[in-house]
């Protein structure tokens, strides 16, 4: 029995372990690697066609983004997950191969007049589709026997909709161990979805550590806080515009709203309306509204006993249409609109940007995080103006940050999971940063005593006998460079330092002097350009 470690080692995306046990080879996860690439990642040791299945903790690109590859690649097998894994999994996967198909559409448009070879998306939506058929839903707490010797246990980490530890039981030759894949462990007291569950024994731990060397702030009264918001943008009779992921922070959203409406919170504005734009939001709402019963906390849970779904309400409002979406600038009524993606990169976000983020009654509300050079970011950190669909567009709305309940554990969260599992032999600590992850090993050797490894990509670990028998090296991804870049971009820097000071020094030059240095920047900016 032998485990190869693949993705997510020393980084925080792409997810992914490779499993050899009782005749079978499989997978825990297998993710895409998103935002920067820190380490290059050991290939998985067989073809895709030689896996016989994958065991998904839960929906999120970073875990099950790049499966349709794998099945594009030649693999059959069947993927194990929960019920409400495999339907998210079923829009995410086809929106994802959405957006590698447009992404590779919109490449070659400028490549062909370059002359560039083709540009392959990484899959297509029949390769996703095709994967989707593949899944196999579980319940919480109900062993399966995937084949002799494997069985698996999915138990509910509390990170999003469906998201499972996986508890897997191997016995080979009279051997036997118990393996535990954390997945993403949830945060206490999110909206909606249960606190994680507990793991009570294991000989094996591969645990996260994304959070594993801070501790979060204490959580924002979310209802009062969003409430103010909207009382102080209805009342100057303008739009709060809240750029959201489709997936569980949007449905947290609403399960606040509903209660901002149900305990009439804003005073003056009866029956405003919520327009949810986002086709990916949408069905994803459906799915969580589907698996309310086996995923949903005690507080959501009262309310449907109530015969009230926690995350709808009057006024709520789902287009699916564009035109439909468009039709929503002819609403003069001060309102909400959420809508995807969550860092205004793409889809129909941008278009309630353009119309809204120039008027000074609106309010633009991030809910998220905003990653470094993304539009969201931009407008976060004070951009005056933006650019929209090749227009300017004058940053004059109101922008606020009202960040929401982290759906990761931080470093106490995890020590809390590790510390209730007995009989650990070792842990090995991925789906963190370097720093990340090595801190929150320490703690665990600091404060339970445990045995520790963080892995390598490529590191491979013997089952059976508790060794490490390939103690991998870190592999940098090498950093791109050009010949003579230093020379000729320090030239370049040194030359806009020095246009940068003559125009700090034209104030009081004659109007016609100002008017040539401009039109001389704006000649060379568009020749450049082109």
């Amino acid at each position: 029995m032998k485990m190869t470690f693949i993705g997510a080692n020393h980084e925080v995306t792409g997810s992914c372990t490779f499993i050899e046990a009782c005749g079978k080879k499989f997978l825990v996860d297998f993710g895409m690697e998103q935002g920067e690439d820190s380490f290059e990642n050991a290939q998985i040791p067989v073809a895709p066609s030689d896996i016989d299945f994958v065991l998904l903790t839960h929906a999120h690109i970073d875990h099950s983004g790049m499966i349709p590859l794998l099945y594009a690649g030649g693999f059959s097998g069947e993927i194990h997950a929960t019920k409400a894994t495999s339907n998210l999994c079923s829009v995410m996967l086809r929106d994802s191969a959405h957006i590698q198909e447009f992404e590779a559409e919109w490449k070659n448009r400028k490549g062909r007049r370059r002359g560039d070879e083709e540009y392959q998306p990484l899959y297509t939506m029949e390769e996703a589709i095709g994967a989707i058929e593949l899944f196999v839903s579980h319940q919480y707490e109900t062993p399966v026997e995937i084949s002799d010797g494997i069985t698996v246990i999915f138990r509910d980490a509390g990170h999003l909709l469906g998201s499972a530890s996986i508890i897997i039981d191997l016995t080979e030759n009279d051997v036997s161990r118990r393996i535990v894949f954390s997945g993403d462990i949830g945060n206490i007291n999110q909206p909606l979805i249960r606190d994680p569950q507990y793991i009570d024994k294991a000989d094996y731990i591969v645990m996260e550590s994304t959070y594993g060397s801070r501790i979060h702030n204490r959580p924002t009264d979310y209802v009062t806080a969003l409430a103010d918001v909207l009382q102080k943008t209805f009342d100057n009779g303008g739009n709060v515009i809240i750029p959201s992921f489709a997936v569980g922070r949007t449905q947290e959203i609403l399960y606040f709203i509903r209660q901002i409406k149900s305990e009439n919170l804003i005073k003056g504005h009866n029956g405003f309306p919520v327009y949810v734009d986002s086709p990916l939001a949408n069905e994803a709402t459906d799915i969580f509204m589907n698996n309310r019963e086996s995923c949903y906390d005690e507080e959501a849970l009262s309310f449907v006993r109530q015969g009230i779904n926690p995350i709808t309400f009057d006024g709520l409002i789902r287009t699916l249409t564009s035109e439909d979406s468009r039709a929503i600038n002819d609403d003069t009524r001060p309102k909400v609109i959420i809508s995807a993606s969550g860092m205004c990169e793409a889809g129909r976000i941008k278009h309630h940007l353009k119309h809204n983020l120039w008027k000074p009654e609106n309010t633009i509300l991030f809910v998220g995080y905003q990653a470094v050079n993304t539009l969201g970011r931009s407008i976060v950190d004070g951009a005056k103006k933006v650019k929209l669909f090749g227009e300017t567009i004058n940053v004059s709305a109101k922008v606020l940050q009202l960040p929401g309940v982290s759906g990761h554990a931080d470093s106490a969260g995890l020590m809390k999971w590790a510390e209730s599992i007995s009989g650990v032999r070792k842990f090995f600590i991925n789906h963190g940063d370097s720093s990340s992850s090595e801190i929150f090993a320490q703690k665990l050797r600091d404060e339970l005593e445990a045995d520790v490894y963080v892995p390598y990509s490529g590191a491979e670990f013997d089952i059976t006998d508790g060794v490490i028998t390939v103690d991998a090296e870190p592999r940098p991804v090498p950093k791109k460079s050009h010949a003579n870049e230093n020379i000729y971009y320090s030239n370049l820097l040194t030359a806009s330092e020095r246009l940068h000071r003559l125009i700090q020094n034209s104030e009081g030059r004659t109007n016609a002097d100002m008017r040539k240095l401009t039109e001389a920047i704006n000649r060379l900016y568009e020749n450049w350009k082109l």
